[in-house]
């Protein structure tokens, strides 16, 4: 079976990871801090948070934005879930606005329209699809217009560009980016994430966050009378500041990432070609569309979705998807849109208010793009797919 995605491990990771656990402290420990310094040198940020997952990042950085009860968010309803649930954990509303159909990414001009009907939207969670750049220009002058922090949901997106030549992390057009390293993205650590941000005070704020609330580094005490006796300094001291939590990731995950991260370019490159051999085994089919063809240089390639117009040929997603697995090729859909969950449907959101990402969402369909993919496997994707939709 080729699944839609697999993550890369060499003996270089597995000789990182053993070093850890024979010699290294296996959590809070020196291995985590390294993790945290190069990735924010690749990404060109000034501070970055190894955290317990990607959502866990996105709980974070909702808080240290000042997200809270009465207020809103606005993000994609082509996401996982985690893009929406971040703000309703610490008590927002969600409010989806619609993807552009090239690019399906978050649609500039419908943010604008969102914006201008809704109030108190306190952050914009734009998400870099399939690991190709949102407009973040516009959509940062839209939030700053709105008076809203934007919150960059970079889970698919480690390593790839702006059109400006920045790097997606850099924060240059937003406040906070959150990354994940579960095992299907370039950078696999088991569960993990990242959170960057070149603002102090929101990294201070996201340092105390991680650990319970404790204060950190040079914190000071909110009551230093109790952190001395007769002058000596109470070293078992510290003190819980406000509510956090335990989303700390471990000096072993930390240590397999950072083996991961050196070979990030390399996982890239080898992605670009393989999506270039799809973009040429697909093109000129007036059944089988290729979006986001406009970035592919600025894109990281996470996914590569096709969409299929199923009605015209006949067949239905789901009779694909199973005769391809007879074939021994797994597909997936990314993703049902937001909205259309239960537990969002109980609160009144509705697909129809936002079109694109319905249309969309009734003819996707990801083939297997991973690093480890051979040629050939590749040619088994296309020949399987064409036969079954072109018997």
């Amino acid at each position: 079976m080729i699944p839609y995605g697999r993550h890369s491990i060499d003996e270089d990771d597995i000789s990182a990871v053993v070093e850890v656990l024979r010699h290294g402290t296996l959590t809070q420990g020196p291995k985590i801090a390294e993790f945290e310094r190069e990735f924010a040198v690749r990404v060109g940020a000034r501070y970055a948070l190894a955290v317990s997952s990607g959502t866990a990042a996105l709980h974070l950085a909702c808080m240290a934005a000042g997200v809270g009860p009465r207020q809103r968010v606005v993000t994609s309803p082509i996401t996982f879930v985690a893009s929406a649930n971040c703000a309703r954990y610490v008590g927002a509303d969600v409010v989806f606005s619609d993807i552009d159909v090239a690019t399906l990414n978050l649609a500039p001009a419908a943010l604008e329209r969102c914006l201008s009907q809704h109030d108190h939207v306190a952050a914009i969670i734009p998400v870099h699809f399939a690991g190709l750049p949102c407009d973040m220009p516009a959509i940062n002058v839209l939030a700053k217009r709105a008076g809203a922090r934007v919150i960059e949901d970079a889970a698919h997106a480690l390593g790839a560009t702006l059109p400006d030549g920045s790097r997606v992390g850099a924060c240059k057009h937003s406040d906070i980016t959150t990354f994940s390293f579960h095992p299907v993205k370039h950078v696999a650590a088991g569960e993990g994430g990242m959170i960057t941000t070149n603002d102090e005070s929101i990294y201070r704020h996201l340092l105390r966050l991680r650990s319970h609330g404790i204060n950190k580094g040079n914190d000071p005490y909110l009551v230093p009378e109790a952190s001395v006796t007769g002058g000596d300094a109470n070293l078992w001291y510290y003190e819980m500041q406000e509510l956090g939590f335990n989303y700390r990731i471990t000096d072993i995950q930390a240590a397999l990432a950072l083996s991961q991260l050196s070979k990030l370019d390399r996982f890239i490159e080898r992605r670009r070609q393989l999506v270039a051999r799809y973009d040429a085994a697909f093109a000129g089919m007036p059944d089988l569309l290729l979006p986001q063809q406009a970035g592919r240089q600025h894109s990281a390639h996470h996914l590569y979705v096709v969409r299929i117009n199923f009605d015209r040929l006949g067949t239905s997603r789901a009779a694909v998807m199973s005769r391809l697995r007879e074939r021994g090729i797994g597909t997936q859909v990314h993703y049902i849109p937001v909205p259309a969950h239960p537990y969002y449907r109980q609160m009144g959101y509705r697909t129809e208010d936002t079109p694109n990402a319905a249309n969309y969402y009734a003819e996707a369909l990801s083939l297997p793009l991973f690093f480890g993919i051979e040629d050939t496997q590749q040619d088994r994707v296309v020949e399987a797919l064409l036969g079954v939709i072109r018997p």
